[in-house]
């Protein structure tokens, strides 16, 4: 099936050869009527589009299997002078048949779900990012001159009530800042309903552990991820996150190794990053890494570095029954006990939960002694180290 918005067009390869080619409506009655009339023993391929979750959750109890072609790769391997409709559907059912075509994993309802959430929030915060940059616009269009503290803060607000603009523009300014209120209110659902997820999922609780990964980043990182157990390794899954560099090579020339291959989830990179300059900001093995490569490649690329490591390391958290060796106790208690009050979970009162642990100076700084000293030995191993062993002196 070679699928656009409207229609798709369908190729049936029998024995070899195409036995038949027609058009079927992507309408929901017209999708269910194509999958009667497949047999129980048929294959259906398409490449991964904006309906194909809709169009594989119709065609499923029909047929055999239905599998997910990926466009990139597929149009790297069949690419072809003449390109029509009928010559995609044909080249996606002879890959096939022939064994080269280049499947895409089929995510589950649940991480459809957990993705649609994460993929709002992104929207979400680019829309508010968007509507505060329209309130500057109009502000610096009129000459008032830069608000000293947080602008969209309650004393940000207030001094926005009392900056002299013509009524048109306040007006316009008016309206950005109730569409302003309106999209902070909702983001303020949305995770909310990410919270609970994270705060149910085990998984989620483990990354949550990693210094730097919130509750936002967790979810988005396992909704990209879905089924851990098809990356075989921490590298597959690095470079599934589009954070490993690409590699040119060819006859007797070296490798030649470039900047990262941004493919994948865009908004789970963003994510790890994020969480690799937060990482950066406390101390750990992750910051003595940061540190590392910042010296000698500049606080970017020590930050993307970092967020391949961070990637790594949640590969084995998620494949490994064991916690991460450098969390921190009662920091993630009390980290753990504030996202449930976000959730809307009632405030205890009685006896301390282990969240109260975090405010004993004693622990506190108990638990960041453990991690300076463990970034402290990352670092003299690391200068201790050596790719070559050094050359002997000659006397």
């Amino acid at each position: 099936m070679d699928v656009h918005r409207s229609f798709a067009q369908v190729a049936i390869w029998d024995a070899g050869e195409i036995a038949d080619s027609f058009r079927i409506d992507m309408e929901h009655d017209a999708v269910v009527a194509f999958g009667r009339s497949l047999k129980s023993d048929d294959d259906v391929i398409l490449e991964a589009t904006g309906n194909t979750s809709a169009i594989v959750r119709l065609l499923t109890p029909f047929v055999n299997r239905v599998v997910i072609a990926n466009p990139l790769q597929v149009k790297a391997i069949a690419h072809a002078r003449v390109k029509t409709d009928k010559v995609d559907a044909k080249i996606l059912a002879q890959l096939h048949a022939a064994g080269f075509l280049p499947e895409v994993w089929a995510a589950d309802d649940d991480t459809l779900h957990l993705r649609r959430l994460v993929s709002e929030r992104d929207a979400t915060v680019r829309s508010i990012r968007r509507v505060k940059s329209r309130v500057q616009a109009i502000l610096h269009a009129n000459l008032v001159p830069k608000y000293a503290g947080h602008l969209f803060g309650k004393g940000g607000r207030k001094w926005l009530d009392k900056v002299p603009l013509p009524k048109s523009e306040r007006d316009l300014l008016g309206r950005h800042l109730d569409e302003l209120d309106w999209l902070v209110h909702k983001l303020e659902k949305l995770e909310k309903d990410l919270i609970r997820i994270s705060l149910d999922d085990p998984q989620a609780r483990k990354l949550m552990s990693v210094a730097g990964i919130s509750s936002v980043i967790a979810t988005a990182v396992i909704a990209s991820i879905g089924d851990i157990s098809r990356f075989q390794t921490p590298q597959k899954l690095a470079s599934y996150f589009g954070l490993t560099p690409r590699i040119r090579q060819s006859g007797e020339r070296g490798a030649i190794h470039g900047r990262i291959s941004k493919q994948g989830n865009a908004t789970a990179r963003t994510m790890l990053i994020e969480a690799a300059w937060s990482a950066a900001s406390v101390p750990g093995p992750l910051r003595a890494f940061f540190l590392r490569i910042k010296n000698r490649k500049g606080a970017n690329v020590a930050a993307v570095a970092t967020a391949r490591k961070i990637a790594n390391l949640i590969w084995h958290l998620l494949n490994k029954d064991a916690p991460y060796q450098w969390a921190r106790p009662a920091f993630v208690a009390m980290k753990m006990r504030k996202l449930e009050l976000r959730a809307g979970a009632p405030k205890a009162h009685g006896k301390a939960g282990p969240g109260r642990d975090y405010w004993i100076k004693e622990l506190r700084h108990r638990e960041m002694e453990l991690v300076a000293n463990a970034e402290a030995s990352y670092a003299k191993m690391v200068e201790a180290w050596r790719e070559k062993p050094p050359k002997p002196q000659k006397n």
